[in-house]
């Protein structure tokens, strides 16, 4: 046993302590998150978020958490994928992606703070999450990165590193990425795959039809096929091609 002599500072010092604690347990508080959040952003992705200005992404975290699923339901889980550069993605395709999921995607930092505002005013007041403001960048850094919970650890992770890679890349190199990484169907990831499944071609022959139908099925890409007739389709597609010709794309 260690002599007591040895023991008595230390359980003083303790003592000590556990006083100071709850005297203060405002700055206790503080340095506890203070110490977590440094912890937690020790631990982000700066650099393989700056390493994308120069290399492509290999497996995502949406397709590894697909993956995972597919295990775990005895499925067999293949990734279709072809990059495609941004130069070879025809206009339409590019036009209607961004007047679907961002339309200020050129002009903003990461951020849209006005569909921010809306969303919450529109969440609130049917009670549900009924809009979302996620913006292209937020979505792939949602996509490369992080797990689908909504717990706001996740979301202040997915601010930081969305931050960041608006400081890290350009505009043209985060579309590029999004548009090959992005799911468009079962094991479906990326623009050309996504012409190949829907249309049976490649992306740069897309037509402006094919390319508003295959923006209107991001928000639901298991659930849809970009070729059909259904409601759904029609009536997203159609919308996307009068912002279009309302933008004078």
């Amino acid at each position: 046993m260690l002599n007591e002599s040895i023991l008595q500072p230390i359980n003083n010092a303790a003592k000590r302590t556990v006083s100071w604690s709850k005297v203060h347990w405002i700055q206790v508080t503080v340095i506890v998150v203070v110490a977590f959040i440094v912890e937690q952003v020790a631990t982000f992705p700066f650099g393989e978020v700056t390493a994308l200005a120069r290399r492509n992404p290999t497996r995502t975290a949406f397709m590894e958490q697909q993956a995972e699923l597919a295990k775990h339901d005895g499925r067999r889980f293949k990734v279709f994928q072809r990059w495609l550069p941004l130069k070879d993605i025809p206009k339409d395709v590019v036009n209607a992606v961004i007047v679907s999921e961002d339309g200020t995607f050129w002009s903003h930092h990461g951020f849209d703070w006005y569909e921010l505002k809306e969303s919450i005013g529109r969440n609130i007041e049917e009670g549900r999450a009924a809009r979302g403001a996620s913006t292209i960048t937020q979505q792939l850094v949602k996509n490369l990165y992080l797990s689908p919970s909504k717990n706001p650890l996740r979301k202040m992770k997915e601010w930081i590193l969305t931050w960041w890679m608006e400081q890290r890349l350009s505009k043209s190199r985060i579309l590029e990425i999004y548009l090959n990484v992005i799911e468009w169907g079962d094991g479906v990831y990326g623009i050309d795959a996504a012409s190949q499944f829907h249309f049976g071609k490649s992306a740069v022959l897309l037509t402006k039809d094919e390319a508003a139908r295959l923006a209107a099925i991001i928000p639901d890409p298991r659930d849809h096929m970009a070729g059909s007739d259904s409601q759904y389709v029609i009536r997203r597609s159609a919308l996307i091609l009068d912002r279009m010709e309302a933008r004078g794309f």
